[in-house]
């Protein structure tokens, strides 16, 4: 009989803070998150430790020091090149809704001269459009590494890359969501790591309350950013609705709220048809609920970058009428 206990898992500490009953459980620090993600990422922990880790982080929902350490973990791995941005555009939720008109607001605003990244984590759930899905009807480059990325923003300023391109540990995780039967974390914070560094990165948090804890996240990061509650959780603007932007420069904090553009709650569409979006794009059909959203959603980019709420609709509005002469 082996009468000698085994060591325990370096990695057990963090899965004990997380799952410690609820009077024992607590947040992770900054330092602590940051040392678990880098060991997730160097492949230092099994898999039940992984599994345990993220639902119980699900379960708890994470902390803004807890984000802003993991995306410190995430970056200082990625050794990403020097390109250069203007807008960091996730793109993790996928549509149910309504059409992904976000992507014709960033195609316009990247023939307007912004140098925009997108990056998304594949078709995880089933039921939605992604992204992904849509790049070759839309004529937006799929790029699978950053020497692609740069070439793609070079020639077009516009580039999406996958997720499992420059961080598969992270799509890994993303891809347990059918194995573990929920979203993990990892899909929120997909959305802060602003891999190149771009000017500014907008972000879209469906969850309530947790937009303003993204930004928190951001503010400890010194990062650039505008959160909303996105139309199904992409950085989309509901033309039917309030939306509020959390923004946050240079350390400080600010918030603007933008009023529906709609008297009326538009229709929701029978089904999700992408050649719509085309056609669209093309001037062949017309969409109230699809021009609002375009407009609204490229002023709130043009917002972003600094220009006040009034002035960027009404250059988000020649934008699109510029929309087929791209800005050399």
């Amino acid at each position: 009989m082996n009468l000698v206990a085994p060591p325990e898992h370096p990695f057990a500490q963090f899965v004990r803070i997380l799952g410690k009953g609820k009077r024992g459980a607590r947040n992770m620090t900054r330092e602590e998150a940051r040392e678990a993600m880098g060991m997730l990422l160097d492949g230092k922990v099994e898999d039940t430790q992984l599994g345990a880790f993220l639902m119980l982080l699900r379960h708890k929902e994470e902390s803004a020091e807890e984000l802003a350490g993991f995306t410190e973990a995430i970056r200082a791995r990625l050794q990403a090149p020097a390109i250069a941005a203007d807008i960091d555009w996730p793109t993790y939720a996928g549509k149910k809704r309504h059409l992904p008109w976000f992507l014709l607001a960033i195609k316009a605003l990247a023939n307007s001269g912004l140098r925009i990244l997108i990056h998304g984590g594949g078709a995880h759930t089933a039921g939605r459009l992604y992204s992904e899905q849509l790049l070759t009807l839309l004529e937006i480059p799929l790029c699978r590494d950053w020497q692609q990325v740069g070439s793609a923003l070079d020639e077009h300023n516009l580039a999406f890359t996958p997720l499992g391109a420059w961080a598969p540990q992270l799509q890994r995780m993303i891809d347990l969501r059918n194995t573990l039967g929920l979203r993990s974390p990892i899909h929120s914070l997909a959305r802060i790591l602003n891999p190149l560094g771009a000017k500014v990165g907008l972000q879209s948090i469906f969850h309530p309350g947790y937009q303003a804890v993204h930004r928190e996240a951001s503010q400890l990061l010194g990062d650039h950013v505008v959160v909303i509650k996105g139309e199904g959780g992409e950085i989309e603007v509901n033309p039917d609705g309030a939306c509020h932007l959390y923004g946050s420069e240079g350390g400080s904090n600010w918030d603007e709220e933008w009023p529906a553009l709609s008297a009326q709650r538009h229709v929701k569409p029978e089904s999700l048809e992408p050649e719509h979006l085309q056609a669209f794009w093309r001037g062949d059909v017309d969409d109230d609920y699809g021009r609002l959203a375009v407009l609204s959603t490229m002023a709130l980019a043009l917002r972003a970058l600094g220009e006040p709420r009034d002035t960027a609709f009404a250059r988000g509005e020649e934008i699109w009428r510029k929309r087929h002469t791209p800005s050399q």
